[in-house]
């Protein structure tokens, strides 16, 4: 990926995100998972106090502006120069709830960790957690598809190509929900 882009991801992960997590219950089966990391280091070229705007180096010496909420609570001790790492984990898992009947939905947490008093350098954590549930509406074998029925229709057919996943269909059943986790991580910190 691209500098820019994994900095424009990170500032816009960090201008949206807040900390999550969703228990994962005994009858809920990982069908399938993916993770990505993605690193920035930069450093702080002006800051706006007043308008909670600072701006760090982009690639190629441009200038990079990001806007804070009043969530930044530690930005009276950042400084220009000061060195930045910005850090962003994603992952996507898919989740079979083996109970029947739930209903499609989505739900959302959200939460930060702030640097301690301790640790005069601002940064902090923040965590994002989306779950969408979509309903098994049928079942193919012979095709290896199923059809979910997701928060906001219309319903989807899923082909299941993977063979292991194509040989677990068979314990399917109308009813029961898939659940898809994305979460994202943004850890921020600073060096004077």
């Amino acid at each position: 990926m691209k500098p820019l882009r994994n900095l424009t991801h990170a500032i816009a992960l960090a201008s949206l995100m807040s900390a999550a997590s969703f228990s994962v219950q005994a009858a809920d089966i990982l069908i399938d998972g993916i993770a990505s990391e993605s690193i920035v280091d930069t450093k702080v070229l002006a800051i706006d106090m007043d308008k909670r705007l600072v701006t760090v180096e982009g690639p190629d010496n441009t200038q990079v502006p990001i806007q804070l909420s009043e969530n930044a609570k530690d930005l009276h001790n950042l400084k220009v120069g000061d060195l930045v790492n910005v850090k962003v984990n994603r992952s996507v898992a898919t989740v079979l709830n083996t109970e029947v009947g739930a209903e499609p939905g989505v739900s959302k947490e959200a939460g930060v960790i702030r640097a301690t008093k301790d640790n005069p350098n601002p940064g902090g954590e923040a965590f994002r957690q989306v779950k969408v549930t979509s309903k098994i509406t049928d079942i193919d074998l012979k095709k290896h598809e199923v059809t979910l029925l997701p928060p906001e229709g219309p319903k989807k057919v899923v082909k299941v190509e993977d063979p292991e996943l194509q040989a677990r269909m068979k314990n399917l059943k109308v009813g029961q929900t898939v659940d898809m986790v994305f979460t994202d991580v943004l850890k921020i910190t600073t060096k004077h």
